[in-house]
């Protein structure tokens, strides 16, 4: 069976989209942009269910921690993994990060390897066209 290779990038910034999105779809992936919290939770409620949605957390409308909040809120959200990718990296942000719900957290600068390794921690599956040859 085909593992789910929907996908949700939740920046406010167009070029860390782009760059998130390009490795999302390097790795197999079928990813979707928002720009910020609430337009991705419109998004979760028209549907869309992606196996992963990777946030940032400084976000105008509704920040990340807030968008994490509301997904976890949500029971039928509850398989969604959640990574925030940002540039906070004090260890009390993490701490509150995962404490609200993510499941994992990347400090920019990021790499496509940093992205693809998180996922495997997750145990998101990498669709087999993306998976490395044996």
């Amino acid at each position: 069976m085909e593992p789910n290779r929907r996908t949700l990038v939740v920046d406010d910034s167009r070029v860390i989209r782009t760059i998130v999105s390009r490795a999302l779809t390097e790795l197999g992936f079928q990813p979707e942009e928002a720009g910020n919290g609430r337009e991705a939770l419109e998004r979760l409620k028209q549907g869309l269910l992606p196996v992963v949605v990777m946030i940032d957390w400084n976000m105008p409308e509704l920040n990340g921690l807030e968008m994490v909040q509301a997904v976890r809120a949500n029971p039928d959200w509850e398989d969604v993994r959640l990574v925030m990718i940002t540039s906070e990296n004090e260890l009390d942000r993490v701490q509150t990060a995962l404490m609200a719900g993510a499941d994992e957290y990347i400090m920019k600068p990021f790499t496509k390897e940093m992205i693809q390794e998180k996922l495997n921690l997750l145990g998101v599956p990498i669709p087999a066209a993306a998976a490395p040859a044996a």
